[in-house]
C-alpha cells in the first residue's frame, strides 16, 4: 500500500510545488501589470486623479487574466507530465490546493510590491497638490478562485479526452469462457 501511496504523494507534492513557484510570478506580474489608482494631494484631503476610474476593477481582472492563465499552464503541464502513467487524484488534489495556495500568495506579494499602503504618510511625502498611486488590492476576493477552478476544468477536460483508459469488459452478451463449477470435479480429457 505504501509503495503505491509514495509516488502519488510525491506527484501532489511536485504539483503544490511548482504551483507556488509559479505563484510568486504571477504576483510579481501583478503588481507590474495592475492599474493603478492615481490620487492627488488637495489640502488635508486625498482625492482620486480620476474620479470616474475603473482601476479598482482593472486590477481584479488583471489578477483574474493572470490567474486563468496560470491555471492553463500548470494543468497543461500536470496532464503532459502524468499522462503515461494515468494522472492520479494526487495531482488533481495537488492542483487545486496549489493553484489556491498560490493565488492567495500571489495576492498578498504584488500587495506587497505595489505602492505603499500607508496613504496619510504618502500624501505628506508628496505635499499639497502632489500626485502619487493607492496601493493594488482585490475587491472581488473570488478572484483567487480563478487558478484553481481553470486548473481543475482543464485537467478533466484532457483527461476526459486524452487520458488513459482502461480497457472495458466485453458486453454481457458475449459469450465468455465457460463457468466452472467450484465443487465440481474437473474431467482429464487428454486422449489416450
Amino acid at each position: 500500500m505504501a509503495q503505491r501511496l509514495l509516488p502519488e504523494l510525491r506527484a501532489g507534492a511536485a504539483t503544490v510545488l511548482a504551483c507556488l513557484v509559479l505563484g510568486v510570478v504571477m504576483g510579481g506580474l501583478w503588481a507590474w501589470l495592475a492599474p493603478k489608482v492615481p490620487l492627488v494631494v488637495d489640502g488635508n484631503k486625498i482625492l482620486y486623479g480620476d474620479p470616474e476610474g475603473e482601476q479598482r476593477a482593472g486590477a481584479d481582472s488583471v489578477f483574474v487574466l493572470i490567474g486563468l492563465g496560470m491555471g492553463i499552464l500548470t494543468a497543461l503541464g500536470a496532464f503532459l507530465l502524468t499522462r503515461k502513467r494515468g494522472g492520479g487524484i494526487a495531482v488533481a488534489v495537488g492542483l487545486a490546493v496549489g493553484g489556491l495556495l498560490a493565488s492567495v500568495g500571489a495576492w498578498g506579494l504584488g500587495r506587497w510590491l505595489g505602492p505603499g499602503r500607508d496613504l496619510v504618510a504618502e500624501a505628506r511625502r508628496v505635499g499639497n497638490g502632489g500626485h502619487f498611486q493607492a496601493d493594488i488590492d482585490l475587491g472581488a476576493y473570488g478572484a483567487v478562485l480563478a487558478w484553481p477552478m481553470a486548473a481543475m476544468v482543464l485537467l478533466l477536460a484532457l483527461s476526459a479526452a486524452f487520458g488513459k483508459r482502461e480497457e472495458d469488459p466485453p458486453p454481457y452478451w458475449v459469450p465468455g469462457p465457460p463457468a466452472v463449477d467450484a465443487g465440481a470435479p474437473v474431467e482429464d480429457r487428454r486422449d489416450g
